[in-house]
C-alpha cells in the first residue's frame, strides 16, 4: 500500500434481505468494514462469516459509522428503524424503494436530525449486484456533497448515476423506468397470448419478439425531441391516423384468437381521443398530455 492509498470506507447497512445482503457482500468483498442490522437478527447471521459486524439495535449500528445505508421494506420501516438513532453528523443513503414524495419528506426529516441525505433507486436485481458489466446501476439524488464524498464506495456494488439535488428525483427516475417496463411486459403478455393456442413454439417466437422490441426502443428519442420542441409532427413516419386505423386489425385478431384486449384498449382509447381532437398528423406523443393530471390524483 502506498503512502497516498486510503483504507476502504467503513459503513453501516440497515436491512439484510436479498438486496441488502447482496450489497453487504459486495462491500465486504472489496474490503469495506460493514456493520449490519436487521429487525430479524438471524437473517443477518450469514454475513458474519464473511466479515460483517452485527449490531444489536439500529441505533447502535448508526453510531458505528458516518456512512449509513438503509435498504429496508418501505419508507415506514426506515422511520421506525431510525426512530431512536442519533443521526447528527451522519450521512444517510436511503436505498429503500419509495415514492418521490416520500423521498423528499425523508430528506427533510433527516436534515432536521442533523444528517446529510441521499436517496437511491436501484435499477438492478440482487444477482446483478457486485457483477461488472451486467448493466445494473443506482439512481442517486439529494446531497451532491454526500454523493461526491462517497462516490467510490457507492460504486462498489454497482454503477452510480446522480440525477439531481431534488431528493425525489432518484425515485422518480426509478418509477418512470419501471412503469415503462410494466407497459412493455403487458405487450409481451398480449403477444404470447395471441400465439398460445397455435402451433407456434414460444421459444422460437421469443427471439422475434425481443428483436422487434429492441428495434422499436429508439423511438423514445423522437418522443423526447417532440416534447422538447413542442412540435409533435416532426419526423413522424406512422401518424396517429394510421395507427388508430391499424388498431382495428389488432383488436379483430385478438377476437379471432380468443384473447382479451384489456391490456391494449386503455392505450387505444387515448389514441382515439387524441385523434378526435384533430391531431391526425402527430405520432403518439400527444397521449402524454392526455395523461397529465393534478399531482396526487389517481385519475
Amino acid at each position: 500500500m502506498t503512502a497516498n492509498a486510503t483504507s476502504p470506507t467503513p459503513l453501516t447497512l440497515l436491512g439484510t434481505g436479498a438486496m441488502g445482503s447482496a450489497l453487504a457482500r459486495a462491500w465486504l468483498a472489496a474490503g469495506h468494514p460493514v456493520t449490519v442490522w436487521n429487525r430479524t437478527a438471524t437473517r443477518a447471521q450469514p454475513l458474519l462469516a464473511e466479515g460483517a459486524t452485527l449490531a444489536a439495535t439500529a441505533a447502535e449500528a448508526v453510531a458505528a459509522n458516518q456512512l449509513v445505508v438503509a435498504c429496508l421494506l418501505d419508507d415506514a420501516s426506515v422511520g421506525d428503524a431510525l426512530a431512536d438513532a442519533d443521526l447528527a453528523g451522519r450521512d444517510l443513503v436511503n436505498l429503500t424503494t419509495g415514492t418521490p414524495g416520500q423521498a423528499r419528506d425523508r430528506a427533510a426529516w433527516a436534515q432536521k436530525r442533523g444528517a446529510r441525505f441521499l436517496d437511491g433507486g436501484i435499477m438492478a436485481t440482487p444477482p446483478m449486484i457486485g457483477q461488472a458489466g451486467v448493466g445494473g446501476y443506482v439512481f442517486y439524488s439529494g446531497s451532491r456533497d454526500l454523493f461526491e464524498e462517497h462516490r467510490d464506495t457507492l460504486a462498489v456494488p454497482t454503477g452510480t448515476t446522480y440525477v439531481g439535488a431534488d431528493p425525489g428525483f432518484a425515485a422518480l427516475h426509478d418509477v418512470a423506468l419501471l412503469s415503462a417496463m410494466s407497459g412493455m411486459f403487458a405487450g409481451i403478455s398480449h403477444a404470447f397470448a395471441l400465439i398460445r393456442r397455435e402451433d407456434i413454439a414460444p421459444k422460437e417466437f421469443a427471439p422475434l419478439l425481443a428483436g422487434w422490441l429492441a428495434a422499436m426502443a429508439p423511438a423514445v428519442h423522437l418522443t423526447a425531441e417532440h416534447l422538447h420542441s413542442g412540435d409533435y409532427t416532426r419526423g413522424v413516419v406512422s401518424n396517429l391516423a394510421m395507427m388508430v386505423a391499424g388498431n382495428t386489425t389488432l383488436l379483430r385478431t385478438a377476437q379471432e384468437q380468443g384473447v382479451s384486449t384489456e391490456l391494449l384498449t386503455p392505450y387505444m382509447d387515448l389514441m382515439q381521443r387524441r385523434l378526435a381532437a384533430r391531431h391526425s398528423e402527430e405520432d403518439g406523443t400527444g397521449i402524454i398530455d392526455l395523461l397529465l393530471r393534478e399531482p396526487g390524483s389517481l385519475r
